[in-house]
């Protein structure tokens, strides 16, 4: 009798355990769902300031190479001093606005990251009750425990290097590096991974029915 009631035990610990846990899945893949599409609604915004930035770092190159003085212009003093202070005054107001979408990346990251390790410590917390026959079972239509933590796991690393990548970029432009600041949205451009986005993409369609399942 003990023997049947423990194994009736350890059944409903492993049943409980499990639905807790796909619980947690389902929740973290659709705040992912959600937070890819702010992060790209936001990437979007930088693209134009980006642009923008280039091309007041391609006007900044052009003024330094004129001496406005020996120019017709030159009636005017200190023309050359208040068309750089005005180029640099714009350069200042798009880092600014730069910086602001940064700071919802961030917010971004983070609430991805909190996400992912909230269910990690879930699964650590019942990998024992769980076995790794549970953790690793799949069927044709739904992912195992252990691909669908490692989907997670690889979207927080993908969004975490993205904003790292980012936030260097911009914390690295040098404004008397003209040549720099002038190619910034090349190098904002060259951060895409469009290989990774994809893979998050085809691992979410994977995702269809266990997420419409309850």
């Amino acid at each position: 009798m003990r023997e049947v009631f423990g194994v009736f035990f350890l059944s409903r610990t492993l049943h409980s355990a499990l639905m807790s846990l796909q619980g947690a899945l389902r929740k973290s893949f659709a705040a992912l769902q959600n937070h890819r599409a702010v992060w790209r609604s936001v990437l979007e915004e930088c693209d134009p300031l980006m642009e923008s930035l280039g091309n007041l770092g391609e006007q900044m190159q052009a003024l330094s190479r004129v001496r406005v003085s020996d120019t017709p212009l030159g009636v005017f003093p200190d023309l050359q001093e208040r068309l750089q202070f005005q180029l640099l005054q714009a350069v200042d107001v798009l880092l600014h606005r730069l910086w602001d979408r940064m700071s919802r990346l961030q917010a971004i990251r983070d609430s991805i990251g909190n996400q992912v390790s909230t269910v990690l410590q879930l699964y650590q917390d019942a990998a024992d009750a769980l076995g790794l026959a549970a953790a690793t079972e799949r069927s044709s239509v739904v992912p195992s425990l252990a691909d669908m933590l490692g989907w997670l796991q690889d979207a927080e690393r993908f969004y975490r290097r993205q904003f790292l990548q980012r936030k260097t970029l911009l914390q690295t432009l040098r404004l008397d590096d003209l040549a720099q600041v002038e190619g910034a949205s090349k190098s904002w451009k060259s951060l895409e991974s469009p290989d990774s986005e994809q893979q998050i993409t085809d691992n979410l369609c994977r995702l269809s029915f266990f997420m419409e399942s309850q």
